[in-house]
């Protein structure tokens, strides 16, 4: 004689199904719970309209990185100061050349007028597409006639499934 025993799955009451399922539908909550997520580190305020923020980095490990705010502040940006938003509370700069202007952690706000900050985008846009036009440029002289170079810019990409 065989002695078997009963495998697990036999042993399952649906009762016992039944029963969790309903305690589960009991504990669920009729609200989504709030999920927390981490503070934002840098809070901007609304810029005008007609302007852009940017968070300008005014120092490096504790030294003055003055050519880089010097750059900004020459190129059209302007200074944000925390007494523009008496209604709400920036961290701003205690002391030093920057006092009274929204900053934390070695960088300071300013803000851009949108011409300037779209001819500054359109300039680097300018300045990219010509340098890949010159590195073209360069691989065109060195091909052979046997081996020509087909620069294909295009790029695909196709999840599975069958091509039509």
């Amino acid at each position: 004689m065989e002695n078997k025993k009963p495998t697990r799955a036999s042993q399952t009451k649906k009762s016992d199904s039944t029963k969790v399922q309903s305690q589960a539908k009991a504990v669920a909550p009729k609200a989504r719970p709030k999920v927390w997520t981490p503070p934002p580190y840098l809070d901007t305020p609304h810029a005008p309209d007609g302007f852009r923020p940017r968070w300008v980095r005014i120092e490096v490990l504790g030294f003055a990185d003055t050519k880089n705010i010097q750059g900004r502040l020459r190129s059209g940006y302007e200074l944000v100061r925390a007494d523009e938003y008496p209604n709400e509370d920036f961290p701003a700069i205690a002391d030093g050349k920057y006092a009274g202007v929204i900053g934390h952690g070695g960088l300071v706000l300013t803000r851009v007028p949108e011409e300037i900050a779209r001819s500054r985008d359109e300039y680097y846009r300018k300045q990219a597409q010509d340098q890949q036009t010159a590195i073209d440029n360069d691989l065109m002289k060195e091909q052979h006639k046997g081996m020509p170079i087909d620069i294909d810019r295009q790029s695909r990409t196709t999840f599975g499934g069958k091509k039509s």
